[in-house]
């Protein structure tokens, strides 16, 4: 499973952190060989069932996600880093999670991806917390996954959430908007 989640995500080669970066790929093999989900699917199925027939699949929009964090956050820290640090590794590392917990909200029927009993139940922010803090990834990083989506309204996003969480939006509205 390592060789699937190494070739699915070559950004985790971006982390600086030995330890971060090992608990990043972790927490996808584990969610995997959690998932009813192949890693091949995700190249396959859609990267959220709130479009009718989404055109762009969830590795499309999780790598187009995590590039965009990686390029947002090092714009804010050329500009304004003087004044509001910014932890590179954090926004890589909480991008490529943010929707590791997705794997264990979907099934498969009839090879068509569907929201599963457990995803009716508990939204990805929440699965991906738990199997990343069992895989010993850091809160600040765990904060991202948990405030990427609208749960994160209800709290303070550290500044490395509030780029993760645009990130995952400026590759989500636009697609809701053309299918509205």
């Amino acid at each position: 499973m390592r060789e699937a989640v190494e070739r699915l995500w070559p950004e985790i080669d971006w982390i600086q952190d030995a330890d971060l970066k090992e608990a990043v790929t972790q927490t996808w093999i584990r969610s995997l060989e959690d998932s009813p989900l192949d890693p091949e699917d995700l190249e396959k199925i859609p990267f959220t069932l709130l479009i009718p027939n989404c055109p762009a699949t969830f590795m499309e929009h999780k790598r187009c996600v995590v590039h965009i964090a990686r390029r947002s956050a090092e714009a804010m820290d050329e500009f304004l880093g003087r004044g509001l640090p910014i932890d590179l590794d954090t926004v890589i590392a909480g991008a490529i999670l943010a929707d590791v917990g997705k794997v264990l909200e979907y099934e498969k029927v009839d090879g068509e991806a569907r929201q599963s009993a457990r995803g009716k139940y508990l939204r990805h922010p929440f699965t991906g917390v738990a199997v990343a803090m069992a895989c010993g990834v850091p809160d600040d990083v765990c904060h991202i996954i948990a405030t990427h989506a609208g749960e994160g309204n209800m709290v303070k996003r550290t500044t490395e959430a509030w780029i993760v969480h645009h990130a995952d939006f400026m590759s989500y509205e636009p697609f809701k908007d053309l299918a509205g």
